[in-house]
């Protein structure tokens, strides 16, 4: 093993967001590490990797000065990234909204192992996917309601149009890693959900916890591994060069959903 891939959030309130561009460049570099992180006025976000000692002495630097982020790890052979690059967004999640920016608003978590009880129990929620439909497909949870959505800014259309028949419901969304709903769930109750929960961690947490119980399929991630199965490990998916579409790798050259069009 090389060392570690660290995927990391923390929503924060960072006025001095611009000037900790050339911090955060410098520290990555003399770590010899690569990859992208995203700053804004609302936090930071990243995808980075390096030997296992860089990545700990990276998330050292973070803790000391930014407590609280979430962290996801997983062993590489190689670096994945090409280049370092840290990028000035106006929001680390394009939501369009705001006055949503989660270090002033926040909605209950429910834990994995209290998702699963429920589910085992057969309880009465509405399981809300919020990611793209394209991730979707790729694998979630039994009977989720998927919000129908491309790209994460359509997200408070599609849901103003479910309030009249979720509003009064109990509303577990979930995203892949948390850091969406960290937007949507406060979001559905600015606009009149009266219950709504965050999967806390997202499905990855859930997998790491509670394995693939109530999950059908894998999970996309937005990495060089595409999907992982329920025990975290690369399920072999590709994503065609022709339609962008995830597809097994044995149709690598031949993707099926090409051949029908």
């Amino acid at each position: 093993m090389y060392g570690l891939q660290l995927a990391f959030y923390r929503f924060v309130a960072l006025d001095n967001f611009k000037e900790l561009r050339s911090e955060f460049f410098s520290t990555l570099k003399s770590l010899e590490m690569r990859g992208t992180v995203l700053l804004a006025h609302e936090g930071m976000n990243g995808g980075v990797a390096g030997t296992t000692e860089a990545v700990e002495k990276f998330q050292a630097y973070l803790d000391a000065r930014y407590p609280g982020a979430s962290y996801k790890k997983n062993p590489i052979e190689a670096i994945p990234y090409k280049r370092l690059l840290v990028k000035l967004k106006k929001e680390i999640v394009t939501m369009g909204v705001p006055e949503m920016s989660p270090p002033l608003v926040d909605a209950p978590r429910i834990q994995p192992k209290q998702l699963r009880e429920w589910l085992d129990q057969g309880k009465e929620i509405v399981l809300l996917d919020t990611r793209n439909d394209y991730e979707v497909e790729v694998g979630t949870f039994e009977g989720a309601h998927a919000i129908g959505i491309n790209h994460f800014r359509h997200f408070p259309k599609k849901a103003q149009e479910l309030v009249a028949d979720m509003g009064n419901k109990t509303v577990v969304s979930f995203c892949t890693g948390g850091i969406r709903c960290e937007k949507a769930a406060p979001y559905l109750q600015s606009i009149g959900f009266k219950d709504v929960y965050q999967l806390d961690g997202g499905i990855l947490r859930y997998f790491e916890e509670e394995g693939g119980a109530h999950w059908n399929g894998d999970c996309f991630v937005f990495d060089h591994r595409t999907a992982l199965t329920p025990e975290l490990l690369p399920s072999g998916a590709i994503i065609c060069q022709s339609c962008h579409n995830v597809v097994d790798k044995k149709f690598a050259g031949h993707c099926p959903r090409c051949e029908t069009k």
